[in-house]
């Protein structure tokens, strides 16, 4: 016979240390045997239990997406460099959608793939038409608002422990899109707009991203809250810091290179994702 779990466990989808215990705790027993049909929906979930891997990863994510698409759109034609972020994004999408339950290489992929492609899609509204980051962090703010909100209408929850049907799966995409967008556009709207180039962005962005975890722990902040606020801005933290240390020093960078940085992350990631793969640790 299944142990019950208390009401107060119910409650732990948290920003940084999501569980399956929501999912669980929502089971629907008779006698004590969980329902197979609730079983079926669990199976079919295609995104990784939120870990500290997951942040990992997310934020090393995050840097090489930034850095791939500034070697690129420096080394070849830009627009080449877009079209093929676009077919390499379209690609890794169709993996994801096609598969039927969470595959860690799959998934993480298709973030990359993101990562790349929405990095591409911030810097051409300000270097191909001239929109000032201000004005395209508040055009990605409102696009994420928009899909919040049309998500919630349709689904009645933003947890990503939900992402268990195609609706809800290409909601989840969407949103994860408009995130990268908006973040990289705040990214470089603090270190360039305002001026405080990459290395201090990074920290202001490491205190920011404390917030949500402490509201949560201490106020008792959403849960679901918590983590889209944490997941946001886990994107200019990543590419400020990747910034810093890929941009040359003319620009208050290292000087490492894009490219060099971009190899170094995607080794760690592919480490992270391939023991992920091995372990299960996140499914």
């Amino acid at each position: 016979m299944s142990k019950p779990i208390p009401r107060h466990h119910l409650h732990t989808d948290s920003a940084v240390g999501e569980t399956a215990l929501a999912a669980a705790g929502s089971e629907h027993t008779h006698g004590g045997v969980a329902h197979p049909i609730r079983h079926a929906l669990r199976g079919l979930r295609k995104v990784p239990e939120i870990t500290v891997y997951f942040w990992i990863i997310k934020l090393l994510t995050t840097g090489m997406g930034e850095t791939t698409s500034d070697y690129l759109v420096h080394r070849i034609n830009p627009l080449i460099a877009v079209a093929f972020g676009g077919i390499g994004l379209a690609a890794a999408l169709v993996l994801q959608f096609r598969v039927r339950r969470y595959v860690a290489w799959i998934y993480w992929l298709a973030v990359v793939m993101v990562a790349i492609f929405g990095t591409m899609a911030a810097d051409a509204l300000h270097i191909g038409f001239g929109v000032p980051y201000l004005v395209s962090t508040a055009f990605f703010a409102v696009a994420l608002a928009v899909i919040f909100v049309a998500w919630y209408a349709r689904e009645k929850t933003l947890s990503i422990h939900s992402i268990d049907t195609r609706s809800r799966e290409l909601f989840y995409w969407a949103t994860v899109m408009a995130t990268f967008a908006l973040g990289t556009a705040a990214g470089d709207m603090t270190a360039f707009t305002l001026g405080l180039g990459f290395f201090s962005s990074g920290v202001l962005f490491a205190v920011v991203i404390a917030v949500p975890a402490l509201a949560y722990r201490l106020v008792r902040l959403n849960a679901i809250l918590a983590f889209w606020f944490a997941y946001i801005v886990t994107r200019p933290l990543g590419a400020s810091f990747a910034d810093w240390m890929g941009r040359p020093h003319s620009l208050g960078g290292l000087g490492l290179g894009t490219g060099p940085v971009s190899l170094v992350l995607a080794l760690v990631i592919i480490g992270f994702v391939g023991y992920l793969t091995v372990t299960r640790a996140d499914s």
